[in-house]
């Protein structure tokens, strides 16, 4: 055998527990050849050495088990978030630090667009501001003719203002759930959930073209690569109701100069088409599946968000008084769903932010594995935000990992711990350590375009559980860096079902690194999202020479 590479560095963690380390990586037909010296290497009869990153550090390839293509979102859709935010061609565009800087952007924005049907800009999220929360007043003070509609950071609510809820014929007592009402008893322009969201006809569909576009999906791979990211998920993709938006998406990833490996879990649902129409059409998806598209697991929904109030809590509910949040699937829907999924071997990555939607989830994934035993399923929580120890305890028991958003602790600590779960719930939130003591497998997620994508910064958020004001929250849940590591490429790529190809650099697995200028169990904890990412390599291949 002939032809390959090797690569050096100054350090190269493996995640390997059989070789941790080594300072070369030896490359060919995309794949790990060998791990350790030059010399070990080249006894394979590579000749070819690259010494281009000997002075950096290499990782397994950074693997986001939680992102969704609409962080490739920006280059269509203005971004009008609290803030600065990365685009996709690597330029930063600025938050807004209040609702009348915020107002004045929109007005900016809208200045040239008189005769638009409607507009739509996304990223926003009014727990950050003080005073009256965003209505449809203030969006009225910016176009009383024009139908505006801004899509909250969750993703999970939107504020709209007069013109749009005319267009809509929307008004007092409309029944569709989650449309918000002020004290007069008129709808505020709040719209909570797939219910009153899906009311925005023309603006969701506006949405999903972008969503669903060459362009986004182009953009979400250059953003995964410039944070590192060399395999990321589309974690509620449309195949099961749109099979042949599955043909669209594998072809753009499956070209040469795209960047990353994409994983995507279709999105199951209660409405619609039933559940053995679903099944059916995830076969029919998983046929263009190939090295760089997979489609390894299925994502379910339980509950909202944490920030919008609409994820599901248990006694007390939020210290605010806005209730308790609400399920987006009952109970029996749940466990029908899961029992199936589990019968057809088929990992199931469940929504849950409210210790209320875990429970659930628990008791559906415990049910199931009564009928139908399964002791490899990986079934796991997707955001597990407010778990409980208890909750933990029988996740373990019952073999479910964990995927925390442990980005929420800086995004949104401070209101978690002044305005929706207060001290002592949210210094629990995202409890990596107690999981990391239980044993319980895990990873940690942005969910782009939540939060921007970049396990560097999920990292440093589940070490140093700082939030925006400076306060550590939650000191007893920190994880060491080498466990934080672990979780965001061989705990991911577990989790996801592809341990056997990804996460770690072993011999046989594709060749997939990250390039980091300094060691991130070296530094200063406090400076690991800090770090800069100097490329990635995807099947032996450096992405920035196809650029």
């Amino acid at each position: 055998m002939t032809g390959g590479i090797i690569y050096t560095a100054k350090a190269v963690h493996t995640l390997n527990p059989s070789r941790p380390s080594s300072r070369a990586v030896a490359v060919r037909d995309g794949r790990v050849l060998a791990v350790g010296t030059v010399d070990e290497c080249s006894r394979w009869g590579i000749e070819r050495v690259d010494t281009r990153f000997e002075r950096d550090v290499i990782v397994p390839g950074f693997v986001e088990a939680h992102s969704h293509l609409m962080e490739g979102q920006w280059g269509q859709v203005p971004y009008v978030g609290r803030f600065d935010r990365t685009m996709p061609d690597g330029t930063i565009a600025p938050g807004v630090a209040s609702i009348a800087e915020f107002l004045e952007r929109l007005r900016g924005l809208l200045a040239n667009k008189h005769d638009v049907p409607y507009f739509v800009a996304s990223g926003f999220d009014p727990i950050y501001f003080d005073g009256e929360r965003l209505n449809r007043h203030h969006l009225d003070s910016v176009s009383s003719t024009t139908p505006i509609f801004i899509f909250h950071a969750s993703g999970h609510l939107a504020t709209v203002n007069s013109a749009f809820l005319n267009k809509y014929n929307i008004g007092a007592g409309h029944p569709t759930p989650g449309v918000g009402f002020g004290h007069d008893g008129e709808p505020d322009g709040e719209l909570r959930e797939t219910a009153a969201l899906a009311l925005a006809k023309d603006e969701f569909m506006h949405l999903g073209k972008v969503f669903s576009s060459e362009q986004c999906i182009t953009d979400f791979g250059h953003a995964a690569r410039l944070a590192g990211v060399t395999t990321a998920t589309d974690l509620a993709s449309s195949f099961l109701f749109r099979p042949e938006h599955a043909s669209v998406v594998a072809n753009i990833v499956n070209m040469a100069a795209y960047p990353i490996r994409l994983a995507c879990a279709p999105l199951m649902r209660s409405q619609g088409k039933s559940i053995d129409e679903q099944l059916d059409a995830l076969k029919t998806s998983r046929l263009h599946e190939s090295d760089k598209f997979k489609i390894p697991v299925v994502k379910m929904m339980l509950d909202g968000s944490i920030q919008g109030f609409t994820a599901m809590i248990s006694w007390p509910g939020y210290i605010t008084g806005e209730g308790h949040g609400f399920l987006l699937q009952t109970p029996e829907e749940t466990f029908d769903m899961v029992t199936r999924l589990t019968a057809a071997r088929i990992g199931v990555h469940c929504h849950c932010n409210g210790d209320v939607a875990s429970e659930l989830f628990i008791d559906a994934v415990e049910h199931a594995l009564g009928n139908h035993a399964w002791l490899d399923h990986r079934h796991t929580i997707t955001h597990a935000q407010t778990i409980t120890h208890a909750q933990l305890r029988r996740a373990r028991n019952l073999g479910i990992g964990c995927n925390f958003f442990s980005n929420h602790l800086w995004f949104w600590g401070d209101q978690h711990h002044d305005i929706t779960l207060g001290s002592d719930r949210a210094s629990q939130m995202n409890p990596a350590a107690s999981a990391a003591r239980l044993g319980i497998p895990f990873t940690l997620h942005s969910d782009a375009s939540v939060t921007p994508i970049g396990q560097l910064h999920t990292m440093w958020a589940a070490i140093n559980r700082q939030t925006v004001s400076g306060r550590t929250l939650g000191e007893n849940e920190a994880i060491s860096p080498a466990i934080a590591l672990q979780a965001t490429t061989l705990g991911a790529a577990y989790l996801l079902h592809l341990d056997h190809l990804i996460g770690s650099l072993e011999t046989g697995k594709f060749a997939d690194m990250t390039v980091l200028a300094d060691d991130p169990l070296k530094v200063d904890p406090n400076d690991i999202r800090n770090i800069e990412v100097r490329d990635t390599i995807v099947g032996g291949a450096v992405t920035s020479e196809n650029i």
